[in-house]
C-alpha cells in the first residue's frame, strides 16, 4: 500500500521560493510517473509538473522556467522547487503517482491511483 505525504508549503511574499517534498511510504514502482498538481477552491485541479520513469519532465506553461521537479534516486521522494513565486501560484499542492504508460497516454488527465493530502502554498 502506497501513501504519499507532501510537505514544505507555507506563506511567502511574491518573488520568494519554496521547496515542496512528496515522500512515499511503501514501494512506488520505478515504472511510475510522479506529478504535482494544484487546486484553488472553486477551480479545477491543474497539473503543474511531472516526471516519468524515463526521466522526461513536463511543466504547465505558467510555471515553465520558475519551477523545477526532481526525484530522489530511490524514487521514494519527489520535489518541486518553486522560484519567483507569484500570487496566482497560491493553491493547495498535491503529489500523485501513476503508471508511466498511463501518463504518456493521458498526461495531466491521467487517472492517478495514488494521491497525497496536499500542502498549502500562499503567495502574497
Amino acid at each position: 500500500h502506497v501513501q504519499l505525504v507532501e510537505s514544505g508549503g507555507g506563506s511567502v511574499e511574491a518573488g520568494g521560493s519554496l521547496r515542496l517534498s512528496c515522500v512515499a511510504s511503501g514501494d512506488v514502482p520505478s515504472s511510475y510517473a510522479r506529478t504535482w498538481f494544484r487546486q484553488v477552491p472553486g477551480k479545477e485541479r491543474e497539473g503543474v509538473a511531472a516526471i516519468d520513469s524515463m526521466g522526461q519532465i513536463s511543466y504547465v506553461d505558467s510555471v515553465q522556467g520558475r519551477f523545477i521537479i526532481s526525484h530522489a534516486n530511490d524514487n521514494k521522494a519527489i520535489y518541486l522547487q518553486m522560484n519567483n513565486l507569484r500570487p496566482e501560484d497560491t493553491a493547495m499542492y498535491y503529489c500523485a503517482a501513476a503508471p508511466t504508460e498511463r501518463w504518456l497516454s493521458c498526461g495531466f488527465r491521467t487517472n492517478y491511483p495514488y494521491w497525497g493530502q496536499g500542502t498549502q502554498v500562499t503567495v502574497s
